[in-house]
């Protein structure tokens, strides 16, 4: 009986589904209509990433969400996050408490700026609160497709419910660790997206490897900084859901991101350069509600507001480059606001 329902046909989505399947696990996947359920099982698919993957006798594809969810152990959202509140509504109905949810987004809601946990939590009865999970880590999806090792984090509030969703998702070439901390495991994953477009910003204008170094570790320090302000350990952004996975996103052609940073360093239109992708470079939306968030906390957090610009009020990378460079600088753990000094300052 399928142990697993992936929500979503998203390319993290179609990754996970094959290599739980792979492992031996039972998989549903969940298409949104007939026509797209009848192209995958057909080996259609929308990217040419998967040109040379066979789908595993275990993993079934549905558009029926009655099919999907029936016998499920743990539930999946695999959806972008500007569309997980749609999707989670539409699966509540299906769902009941002793089923495990497991946010595999990465990003935050743009008009509410929540998490994707508390957009989950927000639209399922108070009884499943425990049992929400997050999933994130430095996971190329093209590397796990080829059976290339790789490791993650599922955080949930209570460690007893994330080792239970450790031994459901762990398969022999990704290791899944557990951790507690929810608001920093969620947080490094969706806002490591705003440094990774940054990043490629850095490689699109040929500024070299000290200064993508020292952007990266600026941008690290500084999404830890909104990342304590939320409440989150500033410990877990070391770890692989924070530097690990900006490590990866930042340095890698595979990630959306760092394309999307790239192609902006050659004057194309943000709406061209998405219209054009086959997935959601999550880092768009998620830098306006950063900033958002940064304003509504009074927050020192001049990438985020220079990305912020670039995206969306026409500031020039190269101007917002130069900016960065000109900018005052102090301690390197001190910002506005920020509780970063304070936390790592030696004691007397």
């Amino acid at each position: 009986m399928p142990k697993v329902a992936i929500m979503g046909t998203t390319t993290w989505g179609l990754t996970l589904g094959v290599a739980l399947a792979f492992k031996g696990a039972g998989v549903r996947l969940w298409a949104r209509t007939e026509p797209e359920a009848a192209n995958l099982r057909n080996s259609q698919f929308p990217s040419g990433l998967f040109a040379d993957i066979t789908l595993p006798k275990h993993l079934s594809i549905t558009s029926s969400l009655d099919e999907a969810l029936a016998g499920i152990k743990v539930v999946i959202m695999a959806v972008p996050s500007q569309s997980m509140r749609t999707n989670i509504k539409a699966v509540a109905p299906h769902l009941d408490s002793s089923m495990l949810v497991v946010s595999a987004a990465k990003g935050l809601e743009l008009k509410t700026r929540l998490r994707m946990s508390q957009v989950i939590a927000e639209e399922l009865p108070p009884d499943f609160l425990l049992n929400i999970c997050v999933l994130s880590g430095p996971n190329l999806a093209q590397e796990i497709l080829h059976d290339l090792p790789a490791a993650a984090v599922v955080a949930a509030h209570d460690e007893a419910v994330a080792k239970k969703a450790q031994k459901l998702l762990n398969t022999p070439n990704l290791c899944i660790y557990t951790n507690t901390d929810v608001i920093g495991v969620e947080l490094g994953g969706a806002l490591k997206n705003i440094i990774a477009l940054g990043a490629g910003i850095v490689d699109g204008l040929g500024y070299g490897d000290n200064a993508k170094a020292a952007f990266i570790t600026r941008g690290l320090t500084e999404i830890t900084a909104l990342g304590v302000a939320m409440g989150a350990n500033p410990l877990t952004f070391s770890g692989l859901t924070g530097l690990g996975d900006l490590v990866a996103t930042c340095s890698s052609n595979l990630s959306r991101n760092h394309h999307v940073g790239v192609e902006l360093t050659k004057e194309q239109p943000l709406k061209e350069i998405t219209e054009s992708m086959t997935g959601v470079a999550e880092g768009v939306a998620t830098t306006k509600a950063a900033y958002n968030l940064a304003q509504q906390l009074r927050l020192e957090m001049p990438i985020t507001e220079k990305l912020y610009r670039v995206l969306y009020k026409g500031l020039s990378p190269k101007q917002a480059a130069l900016e960065l460079m000109e900018a005052n600088v102090k301690h390197e753990l001190a910002g506005r606001r920020w509780r970063l000094f304070s936390l790592f300052k030696r004691r007397k």
